[in-house]
């Protein structure tokens, strides 16, 4: 048994569309332009992988193995960049621009439901890490060859990768530790707002 209730519902209260607030929202739409320049650049990305992959093909027979490592890393390198591009647009104009609307779509990224800046910020810092592990990777590869001379790389240039790697690393601790933080001091809010 249903019980109605006889009291008036209020109207909807109507939204005031005052300039100047509505030509600042509005501005969000010049990050668009900035979206589909990173659409191209992932079309460049895929240019840059497909050259590599045919590079790679080529001379499958021609290669040591270290080379043949390199060559798979540097693709591997692609594909996380590329990686960090996909969440960038996606995330960044689900974030800052406007709603994509794909609920229910097959296709839908799983991470899209629940991202935000905070969550965004968060991946972007894992995707640069790494990225920053696979450059830390081939270059301690080629780094064998220091002593011999023949290395594209320099004693002091290693360090100064590893000590970069390691800030990044620090960096998103950093980031993710302010992040709790804040998660917990708004649910507790919200906890303290309902009693």
């Amino acid at each position: 048994m249903s019980v109605t209730s006889d009291a008036p519902v209020p109207p909807k209260q109507r939204v005031e569309l005052r300039p100047i607030p509505m030509l600042i929202f509005g501005s969000r739409w010049l990050q668009l332009p900035l979206y589909v320049g990173l659409i191209i650049a992932q079309g460049v990305y895929v240019v840059l992988f497909l050259k590599e992959l045919w590079h790679l093909f080529a001379h499958a027979f021609d290669f040591s193995e270290q080379q043949i490592m390199l060559a798979v890393l540097g693709l591997i390198d692609v594909v996380m960049i590329s990686n960090l591009l996909v969440m960038v647009i996606v995330g960044g104009y689900e974030t800052f621009v406007s709603r994509l609307n794909l609920q229910g779509h097959p296709d839908e990224p799983e991470w899209l439901s629940h991202v935000n800046a905070s969550v965004l910020k968060i991946k972007l810092a894992m995707a640069i890490i790494g990225i920053s592990s696979i450059h830390l990777l081939r270059t301690f590869i080629e780094a064998g060859a220091l002593s011999s001379g023949k290395s594209n790389y320099t004693e002091t240039g290693v360090m100064w990768q590893t000590i970069i790697h390691t800030v990044f690393i620090l960096s998103a601790i950093g980031i993710a530790v302010v992040d709790k933080l804040s998660n917990a001091a708004i649910e507790e809010a919200k906890q303290s707002a309902g009693h």
